[in-house]
């Protein structure tokens, strides 16, 4: 691995100033904000790390279940930060020996790790949409397990305005919400969905007031902490492997992993339950 990417990263680790990830546990879910309010949570080096690094803590904390992902507001977050793109990721691409390459390493070793992380992961992942989501913010918000849309959220679209392509999931997210045609358009177009908008497109579990999103995604916590440990780490895998597999594929998976429910107490203590109910 070249010096320049090592070097972009361990200069993120090092740098001095205040925390632009802030994490607020709260029993068996924890809160993750992105904290550049100011410059409306931009992906800088330094916010991409810290977020990095504390969603791997927090995958790998087993008394957590749920991980809500939001921004301070106005916004969610801008996306790959500007300043990003015309320094650091411009000295990769002139001083680096292997150029592009060294581009490549950011894209999927930071935003792509962070993509998978929350893909990946058995722990369930909200997006609290609070403001404007554009670019690789968009995609993270995309990429989580539940969607909540503020009524001030706005879902922007702006790769081809600066010359990029959709990155890190995008295209994939949004034309299996959309279909091509209109996936395709947003990416022409450029143009910003406002939240009802998108909310009617397909967009997200929920449509909230803004003032009401984080009791939304405490009440969608404490439904995931509800559910056995073992249906919430066998169903993510399942229901995101489906989307893609034939009828008969999905149903040879769940006829896989169903009997190893059977041996669990949470099957056998839920059964008793409801037959004394039904007896009652």
């Amino acid at each position: 691995m070249s010096s320049t990417y090592s070097e972009v990263v361990a200069a993120a680790r090092a740098a001095q100033g205040s925390c632009l990830v802030e994490v607020q546990r709260s029993g068996a879910y924890a809160v993750v904000r992105l904290s550049d309010p100011e410059r409306l949570n931009p992906l800088s080096a330094r916010l991409t790390v810290q977020l990095h690094d504390r969603l791997a803590e927090l995958a790998a904390d087993r008394d957590v279940r749920a991980i809500v992902l939001t921004g301070s507001d106005p916004a969610f977050s801008a996306g790959g930060d500007l300043k990003l793109m015309v320094g650091d990721a411009q000295r990769m691409l002139h001083e680096s020996p292997e150029g592009a390459a060294d581009i490549w390493r950011w894209i999927r070793y930071q935003f792509g790790a962070i993509a998978r992380l929350i893909t990946r992961t058995d722990k369930a992942f909200i997006a609290a949409v609070n403001g404007p989501a554009a670019g690789v913010g968009l995609a993270f918000a995309l990429a989580c397990d539940i969607l909540l849309l503020s009524e001030r959220a706005v879902i922007v679209p702006a790769f081809g305005r600066i010359g990029l392509i959709p990155e890190v999931g995008n295209s994939w997210y949004l034309s299996r919400r959309l279909g091509h045609q209109r996936a395709f358009g947003l990416f022409a177009s450029g143009d910003h969905l406002a939240a009802q908008q998108a909310f009617e497109m397909g967009i997200g579990n929920e449509l909230v007031a803004h003032e009401e999103l984080h009791l939304a995604a405490t009440r969608w916590c404490e439904q995931i902490e509800r559910l056995p440990s073992h249906v919430l780490a066998m169903s993510k895998p399942l229901l995101r492997g489906a989307a893609d597999m034939t009828w008969e594929q999905a149903v040879t998976m769940e006829e896989f992993a169903e009997p190893a429910c059977f041996t669990t107490t949470a099957h056998t203590d839920g059964v008793s339950r409801l037959l004394a109910t039904s007896r009652s």
